[in-house]
């Protein structure tokens, strides 16, 4: 599917004279204000009912908004700030808006990446032709951390181990989308895509009204969908499995398991007994078929993993290889989402499917080899460098928002263990409208769209858009100072 492209008109064009009177986008391609190949009344239409509206208002309801969020418990932690144990994920009250067209295209690309990765993790477990025949380096793969042996060997229904794929998505100067990193372990962020918008239909309802935005509600049951799907049988028991209230992303397991009609339990609450997994309930052991899991793989079965584990389930993976329950996601998927695997991700999805990729990479140079590590030292303060086994924006630097010491600092971590790392040039990320002190402002944001996949693959319109709420900012990560906004696909 050809990118979106073939803009009518420069954005200068744009009359506004009230909220959005003083916005300015800076040169960077905006997610609002920059014109489209399609959906053009429907955009005026929305930014003529934005710039109707005050700014006092406008903050009236982005704190009625918060204050919501905050009542109904929608929150996350930060581990590394003892003052703040329940933390909000700001809310921005201006939506972030994709036309039909540029939607079709990022779908098609998130389908075909989640079909790649599948096929990867299924060959790595197996025959490993992919290792065999040097498209990927074997060692990559074999020594990576996240790569989990007890896996060789183990058929999973429909070939499916990433059966919940979180896909970061930015998009560069020129209105590029390209695919920024894998999440096929335990992606979190979809409950803020679902309530988002039921803040927005809340707050503005005079926005939302007669503009044609594809819902995002049925979550849960589609998910419910690919967990029945993978069940060894018919009409199964479906069960959430979390690491308990404090872990950061509760609430969301919270959420998913009261949007999917299912019980929330903890490894306690689970025992294996002939090699068959039960929940305790009131009255009598009840069987259990699939297990959506948001408990990380060395947690998650004692016998196998680390024997100190206090959070999983002690059998549950020799009730797995027997097939008599369904993990989702599967045990190893963090090999496919390691951020040096990823640099490969094109050849890869031209390897099985002999395609090419519909979203594209960012230019990604691996520090594990000599002339990448090389290009890295000589080029530090134009560059973005990355741990590959770290989440959430930690342990990276950005060379031209750094000072020469932290340059410098990096540079010797780097040299001393450069297979760690990776290296991409500094996007000139896209923008969106933001209600900040100073009124409205552009501020970078990225998109994670969540592909659920069962027998097939089905991806929710629109997905989690994070905004660097920070003046400069181009990191999103909630962890990190980010926000969310509404994300509205129109239909």
């Amino acid at each position: 599917m050809d990118e979106p492209s073939g803009y009518p008109m420069p954005d200068d064009a744009l009359n506004f004279s009230g909220l959005l009177s003083d916005y300015d986008r800076n040169g960077f391609f905006c997610e609002l204000t920059s014109p489209r190949a399609d959906g053009a009344e429907e955009f005026a239409r929305i930014r003529r009912r934005l710039d109707r509206l005050a700014q006092d208002q406008l903050r009236r309801r982005n704190a009625d908004a918060e204050r919501e969020l905050f009542d109904l418990g929608i929150t996350f932690t930060v581990y590394s700030e003892k003052d703040a144990i329940d933390r909000i994920l700001p809310f921005d009250v201006i939506p972030r808006v994709i036309t039909a067209r540029e939607w079709a295209h990022v779908e098609a690309g998130v389908v075909q990446r989640v079909a790649a990765i599948n096929l990867f993790l299924a060959d790595v477990y197996g025959d490993q032709k992919i290792l065999k025949d040097g498209v990927v380096p074997a060692d990559l793969v074999l020594d990576n951390p996240n790569y989990r042996p007890e896996m060789r060997g183990l058929n999973v229904p429909h070939g499916t181990y990433a059966h919940v794929c979180g896909i970061d998505v930015v998009r560069d100067h020129e209105g590029t989308f390209r695919v920024l990193e894998d999440n096929a372990r335990t992606p979190s962020g979809v409950s803020y895509v679902v309530e988002n918008r039921t803040l927005m239909l809340r707050a503005f309802p005079d926005l939302m009204e007669d503009t044609h935005v594809r819902p995002v509600d049925d979550y849960g049951i589609r998910l419910h969908e690919a967990m029945a799907a993978i069940a060894p049988v018919s009409d199964p028991q479906v069960v959430l499995l979390s690491p308990g209230i404090y872990n950061s992303a509760y609430f969301e397991h919270v959420f998913l398991a009261r949007e999917m009609g299912i019980p929330l339990v903890e490894g306690r609450d689970l025992v294996v007994e002939n090699d068959r997994v039960y929940m305790r309930t009131t009255r009598a052991l009840a069987p259990v078929h699939t297990i959506y899991r948001r408990l990380n793989d060395e947690f998650l079965d004692p016998e196998v993993f680390r024997p100190d584990s206090m959070l999983g389930v002690p059998g549950l993976m020799r009730a797995y290889r027997k097939g008599n329950v369904a993990l989702a996601n599967a045990v190893g998927t963090g090999v496919a989402d390691d951020k040096a695997v990823y640099a490969y991700m094109p050849r890869i999805i031209r390897y099985y499917l002999q395609q090419d990729p519909i979203l594209p990479n960012v230019d990604t140079r691996i520090c594990r080899e000599a002339d990448a590590l090389q290009y890295t030292l000589d080029n530090l303060e134009q560059l973005v460098v990355k741990p590959v086994g770290e989440s959430g924006g930690y342990g990276m630097i950005i060379g031209p928002k750094a000072t020469k010491a932290e340059i410098e600092d990096f540079r010797v971590k780097l040299k001393a263990d450069p297979a760690n790392y990776i290296s991409q040039p500094t996007l000139a990320l896209s923008v969106a409208p933001t209600l900040a002190d100073g009124g409205i402002v552009p501020r970078h944001v990225d998109l994670r769209p969540f592909a659920v996949t069962g027998a097939s693959t089905w991806v929710l319109p629109g997905g989690l858009t994070r905004v660097a709420l920070r003046e400069g900012s181009l990191v999103v990560n909630s962890s990190q100072g980010g926000g969310s906004k509404d994300t509205w696909v129109l239909a």
